[in-house]
């Protein structure tokens, strides 16, 4: 029984070390799809094409993965069935809007911010949207009063933004554009809730990715399609084949959470991709000079911030018991 005891423990030991340096690693996946994104954006100078771009390269993967098995096929073509019935809230079936306004704000402002800038303000959003829907009980089972530990994450997430933005206090358009992945993330915060629905309505968390990949394409190609109309925008698809993969790396980045949260748990799993997310941010700021970001201080300090707010909000929802097929990211 000993013996027993003491090898759990040392797979333990060695194990959950491994897994946390695979998520830190499969958490850098978002910030490339921000610095792909923004550079898509900053070479078609439009951040809503950049982002059409993204969600079509995203959809023909996940349509691959949908048509390949029966089952998928199956529930993903009851769909307008369960729509027509209303079940379920209606706007459950549009959380991917929250992903779209995402991938906008990349192509729109990643490219100005730096991806650093970028990821620190968006998880800040986030942060705050967590704590937010969690007190109103979206996508969770029991609410979660306001308290200190959860407050004072909110306010630490607030001060990182400011922090990464302080660089650019004097440039009002950089500090407009800096809002956008904010209020990005404050709607990213409600997205999983809307597809942890749509997955246990349609007994799929891949028909759930896939119909948030179609939701998003279509809002936004509709968008591009009216801009192109009125003649505000002239669209030409990027050359270079790595400009394809924003969508592929967030649906990768996806993939890997769903598998390291069985060997982790969430409240471990999204402290390490939140370090992930922004070491990669600062990373490719510092080790890409080509991007045209530079990387400040107070940016490091308000990357730090942000994941300190994270985790301090993080902590008090260790206790609670979220089914694996809750877990979902952005698109």
């Amino acid at each position: 029984m000993n013996e027993l005891k003491a090898k759990s423990t040392t797979e333990k030991t060695v194990v959950v070390p491994l897994l946390l340096i695979a998520t830190i690693l499969a958490g850098m996946l978002s910030p490339m799809q921000s610095a792909v994104n923004g550079q898509v954006g900053k070479q078609l100078g439009d951040g809503n094409a950049s982002a059409v771009i993204s969600f079509g390269s995203g959809l023909v993967v996940m349509a691959i993965v949908i048509l390949a098995r029966k089952s998928t096929r199956q529930q993903f073509s009851s769909i307008p069935k369960k729509i027509a019935s209303r079940s379920l809230p209606w706007w459950n079936w549009l959380a991917g809007c929250c992903g779209a306004m995402v991938v906008f704000s990349e192509g729109a402002s990643a490219s100005v911010l730096g991806v650093a800038t970028f990821q620190t303000t968006l998880i800040s959003g986030m942060v705050i949207s967590g704590l937010v829907c969690d007190r109103l009980g979206i996508g969770v089972a029991i609410k979660q009063p306001f308290n200190f530990p959860r407050v004072l994450g909110a306010l630490l997430a607030i001060v990182a933004t400011v922090l990464v933005v302080l660089p650019s206090w004097q440039a009002p358009k950089v500090i407009a554009l800096a809002i956008l992945p904010f209020l990005a993330g404050l709607l990213a915060g409600w997205q999983p809730a809307g597809n942890s629905a749509v997955a246990q309505e349609t007994g799929s968390m891949l028909v759930s990715i896939t119909w948030n990949f179609i939701v998003g394409f279509s809002i936004l190609g509709l968008a591009l399609l009216i801009r192109i109309g009125m003649g505000q925008v002239t669209v030409s698809l990027p050359e270079a084949w790595w400009m394809y993969l924003g969508g592929p790396l967030g649906l990768l980045s996806i993939a890997l959470m769903a598998l390291l949260v069985r060997g982790l748990g969430l409240l471990l799993l999204g402290l390490a991709s939140t370090a992930g997310q922004l070491i990669g941010s600062v990373l490719i700021d510092w080790l890409i000079p080509s991007l045209g970001n530079q990387v400040y201080l107070v940016t490091i300090l308000g990357a730090v911030v942000a994941l300190a707010g994270a985790g301090i909000a993080m902590v008090p929802s260790a206790n609670k018991h979220v089914k694996l097929d809750e877990l979902e990211g952005k698109s």
